[in-house]
């Protein structure tokens, strides 16, 4: 009896569009500070997605002007 195995593999476009539909959120924020003092402070939010998929995310965290109203 012989087994196979078989590896799912994904191309590139495959892996760009399942990013572009579900979307991808880093949000990042770093603080350096010696003996108390800040030095430095970095704050980032890094969205990756498609417009439909960004416009809902605006929308739930009121980037949007019609979360705003």
């Amino acid at each position: 009896m012989a087994i196979e195995k078989a590896m799912a593999s994904s191309s590139l476009a495959e892996v760009i569009d399942r990013i572009l539909d579900k979307g991808i959120v880093v949000d990042a924020w770093v603080r350096v500070s010696l003996v108390g003092i800040e030095i430095l402070a970095i704050e980032a939010r890094v969205v990756v997605a498609g417009v439909d998929t960004f416009l809902k995310y605006a929308e739930a965290v009121g980037l949007t002007e019609a979360a705003a109203a």
